[in-house]
């Protein structure tokens, strides 16, 4: 189909004020999703229609400013600069409009080719908040169109706004002005801007991107326009020698000072109830005796739901999958298939595969759409926010805590959860003590154990509120873990101060249930279950040969557990525990079959589905509750699984960073088995 015209479109706006909302509305499915060239911040492209005309728009990254601290907010104000699309749009939330124009405010500075997206008017009416679009638009001189994009009411009237600026050719001259001491500082710049381009707007946005600093930005723009090095280290040393002191804090003064002044005309609060119970909410989610606590208890609930729930489920797909492995053999059989090649499609890749399916489907999907409700909620923030404090104690950022969050379903998730951190160093250290946080994969492992030497077998009523309950334990002590280490780290290989950062407390909002099941399960559920199925496929195939092909009198499984056990017995475990572990590198599921089958001296992985029975047969083998306990530890604190490693490897581009994160929990796990093994010892002896 031909257009009249095409027109490109970038989309900007606070985190959490329905931009991705406006965005999926504007494009419908015409859209795909990527990285930043050189990032690891995503992105979203689309494009939609409109009177014949075509409109490519780009989802900007979520940015409060533009001051180009983080990645976020230099690709955005990069992109605005240095992309010149043809409409800006600037999506605000309703609700709370005075802090969203400080971003306005900026990139009006940039571009008079933009738009006002007032997005969410349903739920500032809910908190009788009005808004005087007409008086919004005369101060900032731009269109202004106001829209609840959850219901895609106003998007016409955004369309046709988007339409008016793209096809107009004036331009608003409108400036945001400053004072007399940044002025004077501007007008002694101008002159020496000549030779980069004939727009007075960007002129001015260098001069006021000289006065804070940011040569980055200003050099980018140089190079686009041609110039060469020795004009921009005259442009440099001259606003040297003007900044005396810091412009920056007082650029931002002014650009607070005046959104209060527009958010004053023209914005209008009344009485909220919503707003006041909202206050009071955070009061106790956030509360100093009551936050911690909340928290812990929230993640107790969603536990015992995941443990509770995922049992039946997990059985019958067991189940199920067995009845397809003796389908499958027969099948493979009636056609010829030799019986060492049948027994290593059926008993090695498909049981491995099926048994890690089995497993990880389940309690994943239960656990992330559980987690996605609470991101929803806006229950994580808080989250984030108690524990702050604590993580820039250790010299990390507090948004490590939504990390250690999402490792709990999958520590490739917390891995690149970690891209919301704006400081490469706080960013490495969150990335790298990720894998210290158990996952759903060691959950049945742990769960196990738990029952069979604290609670006792055969279960008893409450059984799984205390394997809950002691989970929750274990979860706490590996929050501390990742606490020591990110201290650990950030006063060795990663030495720094704590950066500063902008934590929103947004609105608690009901969350539509639909989407987040099933964005729970594509993005997530799906993303983690499918790169563990690539990596146990071979897994299986190492696992028969190794239990199936002997050296001697004994298969090369026999061998290598001997070599390990001397090692094995320091740490409290013994050399068929570590060979479990090392062949589960894989995946964390399959470790307690691989023990199993190496114990029964079996050929394939083997399901003992009762826990006594299992519990017999580890003490046949020497158990007992110190190596109980030390089986704990291990599982807690290991090397992480291969997805793990890969996912460290595609987010950090190095083999030293991703050697460190395999390194770090691995060596507390072995210190603390060596230390809980010889206290037990010596005690005995006593």
């Amino acid at each position: 189909m031909k257009y009249e015209k095409e027109f490109t479109v970038a989309l900007a706006g606070n985190p959490n004020v329905g931009k991705s909302t406006v965005f999926n509305a504007l494009t419908g499915l015409k859209q795909h999703t990527g990285n930043w060239v050189g990032k690891t911040v995503g992105n979203a492209a689309g494009s939609y229609t409109y009177n014949n005309n075509k409109y490519l728009i780009t989802d900007l990254p979520g940015t409060y400013s533009l001051c180009a601290h983080s990645a976020e907010e230099i690709i955005a104000c990069r992109h605005i600069c240095l992309e010149k699309p043809d409409v800006t749009v600037i999506v605000c939330d309703a609700s709370c409009l005075e802090r969203n124009l400080n971003l306005v405010l900026q990139i009006t500075e940039i571009t008079s080719k933009a738009v006002l997206c007032v997005n969410m008017m349903d739920e500032a009416g809910k908190k009788n908040i009005k808004t005087d679009i007409t008086k919004l638009s005369q101060q900032l001189g731009i269109p202004v169109a106001a829209t609840s994009a959850r219901s895609k009411k106003g998007l016409d009237k955004l369309m046709g706004a988007i339409e008016s600026v793209a096809l107009s050719k004036e331009s608003n001259d409108i400036t945001l002005v400053y004072t007399s001491r940044i002025e004077n500082a501007i007008s002694q710049l101008l002159p020496l801007t000549e030779k980069i381009e004939t727009d007075s707007r960007t002129k001015r946005f260098i001069c006021l991107k000289l006065l804070q600093g940011d040569r980055d930005t200003v050099d980018s723009l140089c190079k686009k326009y041609g110039t060469d090095e020795n004009y921009l280290k005259a442009l440099i040393s001259a606003a040297d020698r003007l900044t005396d002191h810091d412009f920056t804090d007082e650029i931002i003064s002014c650009i607070f000072i005046t959104a209060e002044g527009i958010a004053a005309e023209c914005v209008k609060h009344s009485a909220d109830k919503k707003c006041v119970r909202d206050r009071k909410i955070d009061r106790i989610l956030t509360g100093k005796l009551t936050g911690i606590p909340i928290m812990l208890l929230m993640l107790f609930i969603i536990l015992w739901i995941t443990i509770t729930g995922a049992n039946y489920p997990s059985a019958l797909l067991s189940e199920l999958f067995g009845k397809a492995e003796s389908l499958l053999y027969s099948a493979l059989s009636s056609i010829g298939t030799p019986v060492t090649l049948n027994s290593v499609l059926t008993e090695g890749i498909f049981r491995v595969l099926a048994w890690v399916v089995s497993v990880m489907l389940p309690p994943m999907a239960i656990f992330f759409p559980l987690f996605t409700i609470l991101e929803d909620y806006g229950i994580l923030p808080r989250i984030a926010f108690n524990l702050d404090k604590a993580f820039k104690k250790a010299g990390a950022c507090g948004k490590q805590a939504l990390c250690l969050c999402m490792s709990l379903g999958c520590n490739a998730c917390g891995i690149t959860g970690a891209r919301i951190i704006d400081s490469k160093r706080e960013r490495l250290i969150a990335i790298i003590t990720a894998s210290i946080m158990p996952c759903n994969g060691k959950f049945p492992t742990i769960i196990s154990i738990i029952t069979m030497f604290a609670i006792g077998v055969p279960a008893v009523a409450g059984s799984d509120f205390l394997a809950a309950l002691l989970l929750c334990a274990a979860i706490a002590a590996s929050v501390a873990a990742v606490m020591l280490s990110s201290c650990f780290l950030s006063k060795t290989l990663l030495k720094g101060m704590p950066s500063s950062f902008t934590l929103e407390l947004p609105p608690y909002r009901t969350p539509q249930f639909a989407k987040v099941l099933v964005r729970a399960f594509l993005d997530r559920t799906l993303f983690v279950l499918g790169r563990a199925v690539i990596v146990a496929i071979p897994a299986g195939l190492i696992i028969w040969l190794m239990a199936n092909v002997t050296a001697g009198d004994a298969s090369l499984l026999s061998h290598c557990t001997e070599f390990l056990d001397p090692f094995g017995k320091m740490m409290g475990l013994d050399g068929v525990i570590l060979l479990a572990f090392i062949l589960g590198f894989p995946a964390n599921e399959i470790v307690v079959p691989i023990i199993i089958m190496a114990y029964s001296e079996g050929t394939a992985l083997t399901e003992i589905s009762e826990l006594s029975a299992l519990k017999d047969l580890f003490i046949s083998n020497g158990w007992t509750s110190v190596t109980a306990i030390c089986m704990v530890i291990f599982v807690l604190f290991h090397f992480p699984c291969s997805t793990s490693c890969i996912t460290v490897y595609k987010e950090t581009k190095s083999l030293k960073w991703t050697a460190v994160s395999f390194a770090l929990p691995t060596v507390i796990g072995i210190v603390l088995c060596i230390a809980v093994n010889g206290i037990c010892t010596l005690s005995a002896v006593a």
